[in-house]
């Protein structure tokens, strides 16, 4: 399959959208390299957390030390497991590193309830498996298997919402570096991990799923968790960026308004912690207030504000779009927003604030 272009792809492996910059650290990158690396530590580490002398951006915003600790972590025969609240950029993280570490972050599996051995492993090709046989032809290996031939990493997006079953079928790649095919005979049933080969996994500690992982196969993972961003300005600037970035990937102009984003990050902050910022204390919405969601609501405002208006989005579209953030779990969620907007945003002052408060009665049910 053709590598794909930034061209008209919605959102390209960062692989692909920061290949310069990969270029870059490969040809200045004179540290000592672990077996199967496309990058030396010290590079997939600028690779993440940039480098201003290289040109290299920041890509993820978090503690340093966890990167380091996850790139060592690969380096080893345990597998990788980012925990932590939705939202957090776990996803993110693991493709910056597997693009750092192989070259590739493709190699993916997304779990769920309906997720088979079949497609973590392999599968075959029935009209050549009927008429040759098992060989090496008829075989559709899935990302395990390719992760393992080629010395790639892995990764497997919410490993907890699959059966256990077919969870602890990484037990022995993980342990023993090795994958049988008992179907195929001779030396081609046994696929051998070449260096490089490893797994990043996913797991969300709020929404687990409905299978948490066996006691020998968390055994096989180093656990780091992500957690939210601590900083307001730090999450001011993370969200103007990327909701930038995906308005002018919608055909808007016009940048978002950094006064509107206040008010949307300090609503979420606030929402998501139950306590707004003088003290006092309020009610938790059940949905999902991440910095991931923040970014959402920002692209939503500037395309409601661009494409039904001509501007740039204002406080009174935040009400409408985080109506549709807060009524995701909860029918009561949309309650306790119209009680933040009537009772706790009073004693700010500012523009923003009071149209935000203002189109309350914009709610569903209001």
């Amino acid at each position: 399959m053709t590598a794909p272009t930034t061209d008209h792809v919605q959102r390209p492996p960062v692989e692909v959208r920061f290949a310069d910059e990969l270029a870059r650290l490969r040809a200045a990158d004179d540290a000592p390299t672990p077996p199967g690396w496309a990058l030396s530590l010290r590079a997939a580490r600028a690779f993440i957390v940039g480098d201003e002398r290289l040109g290299v951006t920041r890509k993820f915003v978090g503690d340093p030390s966890l990167i380091d600790r996850a790139l060592v972590s690969l380096a080893t025969s345990r597998g990788l497991l980012l925990v932590g609240d939705p939202g957090t950029a776990k996803s993110l993280l693991s493709e910056l590193l597997a693009a750092a570490v192989s070259g590739d972050s493709t190699l993916t599996i997304q779990g769920g309830a309906a997720t088979t051995e079949d497609q973590i492993k392999y599968s075959w090709n029935y009209a050549l498996l009927v008429a040759e046989g098992p060989t090496e032809r008829s075989l559709v290996p899935a990302p395990l298997l390719r992760g393992m031939a080629h010395g790639q990493v892995v990764r497997f997006e919410e490993i907890t919402r699959c059966p256990l079953e077919v969870q602890d079928c990484l037990l022995s790649p993980l342990s023993d570096r090795v994958l049988a095919v008992p179907e195929l005979p001779g030396d081609g049933g046994m696929v051998f991990a070449k260096e490089g080969f490893n797994i990043i996994a996913t797991a969300n500690t709020r929404d687990r799923g409905v299978n948490d992982m066996s006691s020998a196969l968390k055994r096989r993972f180093n656990f780091e968790t992500v957690f939210p961003i601590a900083d307001f300005d730090t999450e001011l600037s993370l969200v103007e960026a990327e909701a930038g970035t995906l308005l002018r990937r919608s055909g808007v102009t016009a940048p978002p308004r950094r006064d509107v984003l206040e008010v949307l990050v300090t609503a979420f902050r606030e929402l998501r912690a139950g306590r707004t910022g003088r003290g006092d204390e309020m009610e938790r919405l059940s949905s999902v207030m991440s910095t991931a969601e923040a970014v959402s609501v920002a692209h939503a405002v500037g395309l409601r504000g661009w494409f039904l208006r001509g501007d740039a989005g204002s406080a009174a579209d935040l009400v409408s779009c985080l109506a549709g953030t807060a009524a995701k779990d909860s029918p009561d969620d949309l309650a306790k927003l119209r009680r933040y907007l009537e009772q706790h945003t009073s004693w700010r002052n500012g523009a923003q604030w009071r149209e935000l408060r203002d189109a309350r009665r914009e709610l569903p049910g209001g």
